[in-house]
């Protein structure tokens, strides 16, 4: 068993960790958005998770024992951080983040732009090579069941 001291700051500081990897979620749905089940998703795993650090905290700090001065330090820690950090985090990283997909973004439609005109003339060529087997098929079908209907009034 540690000191109080220690568990308090040890408590502090999963304050601080819990809002930072929130803050990532955060900045991951700013830069790829997506829809509401996603996100519940996201918070479902985040929770298991962050309930998961809470407990083995506990576990390992105070033998199990919920300490309310614990929970008072990682809501304190929580809030000093929401305060101080997360807003200025947040925005920069997201906007970082969302310049560099920008860039990549355009850089791959650039690579790609040749195999995207070689795809459409395909396509075109193959759209020609298709009607002109389905003429050619309607023809020789139009032409045996002609021919099947001359045998069969004879």
């Amino acid at each position: 068993m540690v000191s109080e001291g220690e568990f308090l700051l040890h408590s502090l500081m999963m304050g601080v960790f819990i809002t930072f990897v929130y803050d990532i979620l955060r900045i991951i749905r700013r830069v790829i958005p997506h829809g509401g089940f996603w996100v519940s998703v996201e918070d479902m795993v985040f929770w298991l998770y962050c309930g998961a650090e809470v407990f083995l905290l506990m576990y390992h700090e105070s033998n199990g024992t919920l300490r309310w001065f614990a929970v008072i330090g990682a809501m304190t820690g929580m809030i000093c951080y929401i305060k101080l950090v997360s807003p200025l985090f947040v925005k920069v990283t997201s906007l970082a983040l969302g310049w560099i997909l920008g860039i990549v973004g355009k850089f791959i439609r650039w690579t790609f732009r040749p195999a995207g005109a070689a795809g459409r003339k395909m396509k075109r060529g193959v759209g020609k090579l298709v009607r002109r087997q389905k003429r050619f098929l309607k023809n020789r079908l139009t032409f045996f069941l002609k021919a099947l209907k001359m045998n069969f009034k004879a």
